[in-house]
């Protein structure tokens, strides 16, 4: 074998490596996105076996305000289809339905001191709450991920493994611009 030969092998392997190496890191990004999905379902399962206990202690106290724990639970059947699915638009629509319906049923909550004071639903009230930052910083984390991965499946040279290979574009979970307001206290005590 000639040095040019040599030269050509040797350079075909460096490209070999090279485009392995693409490859892996798309791997490792198309799964990174898949774990980050993983841990916002693992939350979102939480806060849905949390939250008809959160509704049942109300209940005792709300008798007049079925229609927001009606809305929770209404919220919460949308967000657990959306889930099982694995639909993000569709979950992004069904959280922000329940996170207004949850901050209505707090605010509302207000209005009634013996279930402002009972121990299970402090308990409750707190434990959703922090379910709702894990599931925000999570989201975070979700939509960090899938940008990283829709940016390099584009990226050149690693648009041309991501086509041979057919890796996809993940889509954000985001929310509606209503659905991201703050609930209107002042309102909901008027109404």
């Amino acid at each position: 074998m000639g040095i040019g030969t040599l030269v050509f092998l040797g350079a075909l392997l460096a490209v070999v490596i090279y485009f392995v190496m693409i490859y892996n890191n798309l791997v490792q990004i198309k799964h990174n996105v898949a774990k980050s999905w993983a841990n916002i379902d693992v939350l979102l399962k939480q806060r849905h076996d949390e939250l008809p206990k959160l509704v049942e202690t109300c209940k005792q106290y709300m008798k007049f305000e079925q229609e927001t724990l009606t809305k929770v639970m209404e919220a919460r059947s949308r967000v657990f289809s959306a889930r099982e699915a694995q639909n993000v638009g569709q979950l992004g629509q069904a959280e922000g339905a329940l996170r207004g319906a949850l901050g209505n049923l707090f605010a509302l909550a207000e209005a009634y001191p013996d279930l402002k004071t009972n121990q299970t639903f402090q308990q409750l009230q707190t434990r959703i709450s922090s379910l709702e930052n894990g599931i925000a910083d999570r989201r975070e984390f979700y939509n960090e991920s899938v940008n990283i991965n829709n940016v390099r499946i584009e990226q050149f040279p690693d648009s041309i493994i991501a086509g041979m290979f057919n890796f996809k574009p993940a889509q954000l979970l985001e929310f509606a611009a209503e659905e991201k307001a703050d609930v209107d206290v002042k309102q909901l005590f008027n109404s």
